[in-house]
């Protein structure tokens, strides 16, 4: 190549700078608070904050305290100033942006996009899909195959968990990791606690974890690192699957005996017959209940286990939502392929997958405005019912103070022990006619009148208010603002020089060396860079600084060394997701709020300490799968752009 046409070197003049350093630093603290969020107490005095309550009060906005709220506690109030997973990088990009470090060039290409990666259009086609895969789940068609799933593997301990290993590898290929989180935890939470003789739901939940995040890496819809990837070095989606199918699914094949004989060889942890809890006959002869219709099944004494061994599903609602989700997969490889073929610009995925959630949107809001009669008779039943229930704990003062609800406990009488029902059935009916008395006599403010409307929206429309509420939204600001401090890396000069980093790394080990170290780097970063996203976007402008080096310099390497990095990085960038913290992954830290919730409690050393094997073995297998797969598929010619 002509010295004169060659591009230039990638820049670190601005290192020295102290605004390149101070960039460095945050990017390190912001990835540190990511990994171990906190709060900041702030001390205010409670006259400013009656003051401002009191504001709020006179304006209609919230309530009048209550007599409990109005008691003196002290002469401060102290709030607190979360500094969490998903907000620390927005304040570090405002920091930055205060600081004349960052500026409007970063934020463009930040959320609008540099060098083939579009943030917006990988942010939108995600939350879309997203629509629609958690319309599936709602539906109740995963909490149904999954109860088919545990019929079939009935009580053959070893049986039951191969079949659930496969059940959400398969759906984790389709759907993607988030929805598997979303129905798989609560199910095998479910499921372990209608067992008697599983003594952990560890083996169940983590292979779980690892698997729905194992398969997430098949198809470029299923995780939106995929599509960061993919956009980076303009990879056509089915080449991609082409390229991942080989070594994902053997890793999964090998994984299993590991896991089974290995890693939870215990008896105790995956019985050889498991002694599931029988349904009670009232149960089995209920309806099954609808849980996306609020206080649905509440205060009928159903069974914990009612919820998997009679599960709900709208069939109706499952066919739309899966017909819509195939015809969106299948559009969005065709016309990925028909452009990409054709030479041209890919289309955006956005054209595709934006009608595709409208439509099942206003599917979702059909449904259910013609069964809002039904609905909202179910929510006003389980109401009536649980507010009765809780009455009448109240009066036999069978309930604590923190699980009862908040009354003011003076407005009657408890009966004395040994009541008759007939009696304590009076008691309950004066106590609830008094309560909807107070109620009535509060003046409407906006606070009430937005509980009331948010009521009428889930009992109306309560498939498309859950799958709402689900959507994971916190992703939003969080990547973006991942997306804005990776390029004040690159502005900064400092992704340049990490990209001579992995060229001397290259040139030293050659293929076999740029797929190990590529996919312990998407591993290792997942857990220190702001979760597996961030380490995608921070890992795709290296390769591409490394490219630009190689351009400068009139040099080049194989097909096999750079499309061997790539996959590989595709490789730790999933695999990570599952390694040694709870917040190598946003899927991981939902995983864990959902176990917490159903009284399963993961500890942060417990995570690390079961992971580590698991994620060894699978990086090991994959990796060395890729190595054979690159050498049988890709030339040793020089690579081109």
């Amino acid at each position: 190549m002509d010295v004169n046409a060659r591009p230039p070197p990638p820049d670190t003049s601005q290192i020295g700078d102290w605004r390149s350093i101070i960039t460095l630093i945050v990017f390190i603290i912001t990835n540190v608070v990511v990994s171990f969020p906190f709060h900041i107490p702030i001390p205010v005095p409670r006259s400013l904050s009656d003051a401002f309550l009191r504001g709020l009060c006179k304006l209609r906005i919230i309530p009048p305290p209550s007599h409990q709220e109005t008691e003196d506690g002290g002469r401060w109030v102290v709030l607190r100033f979360h500094v969490s997973t998903v907000m620390a990088p927005l304040y570090a990009c405002l920091f930055l942006l205060a600081i004349l470090a960052i500026g409007r060039r970063e934020v463009y290409d930040g959320t609008i996009g540099s060098e083939n990666i579009e943030p917006y259009d990988v942010m939108i086609f995600f939350i879309t899909l997203a629509y629609v895969a958690l319309s599936i789940d709602a539906s109740g068609l995963l909490r149904y195959l999954a109860f088919r799933v545990l019929q079939k593997g009935g009580g053959h301990g070893r049986r039951l968990y191969l079949y659930l290993y496969w059940f959400f590898f398969a759906l984790g290929t389709a759907i993607g990791n988030d929805p598997i989180v979303l129905s798989g935890t609560a199910f095998l939470a479910y499921m372990i606690r209608g067992s008697s003789n599983i003594a952990s739901a560890r083996a169940w939940v983590f292979s779980q974890f690892a698997v729905a995040n194992i398969s997430s890496a098949i198809l470029v819809s299923s995780n939106p690192t995929n599509l960061v990837l993919a956009g980076a070095f303009q990879i056509r989606f089915i080449d991609y699957t082409a390229n991942m199918i080989v070594p994902v699914v053997l890793t999964a094949l090998v994984l299993f005996p590991c896991l089974l004989f290995l890693v939870f060889h215990d008896e105790r942890l995956i019985p050889r017959a498991i002694d599931i809890h029988e349904l009670p006959d009232a149960d089995k002869n209920r309806e099954p209940v609808n849980p996306n219709v609020p206080f649905a099944g509440a205060g009928e004494n159903r069974s914990p286990v009612a919820e998997i061994l009679n599960p709900y599903l709208d069939r109706r609602q499952a066919i739309v939502s899966c017909t819509i989700m195939a015809a969106t997969l299948i559009s969005v490889l065709l016309i990925n392929a028909i452009t990409a073929s054709r030479g041209g610009h890919p289309t955006p995925v956005i054209y595709v997958t934006m009608p595709a959630a409208a439509l099942c949107f206003c599917s979702d809001l059909l449904m259910g405005w013609q069964r809002r009669h039904e609905t909202r008779a179910q929510a006003d039943r389980g109401r009536m019912l649980s507010e009765r229930a809780s009455i009448e704990n109240e009066l036999r003062g069978e309930v604590s103070s923190s699980s009862a609800v908040v009354t003011d406990s003076s407005v009657f009488e408890k009966p004395p022990a040994g009541t008759p029902d007939d009696e304590l059935d009076a008691a309950v009916e004066r106590a609830m006619a008094m309560r909807r008395t107070e109620q009535a006599a509060q003046p409407a403010t906006l606070t009430s009148k937005m509980r009331d409307a948010y009521a009428w929206w889930r009992e109306t429309f309560p498939a498309a208010s859950i799958v709402i509420s689900r959507l994971p939204f916190p992703l939003v600001p969080f990547a973006f603002s991942m997306f804005v401090l990776v390029q004040g890396l690159v502005t900064k000069g400092w992704v340049a020089v990490f990209g001579y980093g992995w060229n001397a790394w290259v040139e030293r080990t050659g293929v076999v060396g740029a797929i190990a170290g590529m996919g312990f780097l998407g591993v290792f970063l997942s857990n220190f860079t702001g979760t597996n996203i961030g380490t995608t976007i921070l890992l795709c402008r290296i390769m591409q600084a490394w490219q630009q080096i190689l351009a400068s310099d009139g040099r080049t390497v194989s097909a096999r060394t750079f499309w061997g990095a790539v996959y590989s990085m595709a490789l730790g960038v999933n695999y990570g997701a599952f390694s040694s913290v709870l917040c190598a992954s946003l899927a991981g830290l939902l995983w864990h709020s959902i176990l917490l919730s159903k009284g399963v409690l993961v500890r942060r050393l417990e995570f690390f300490r079961v992971n580590v094997p698991i994620i060894g073995i699978a990086t090991a297998v994959g990796c060395s799968v890729l190595v054979g797969e690159i050498y049988i598929t890709r030339p040793d010619r020089p690579y081109v752009a």
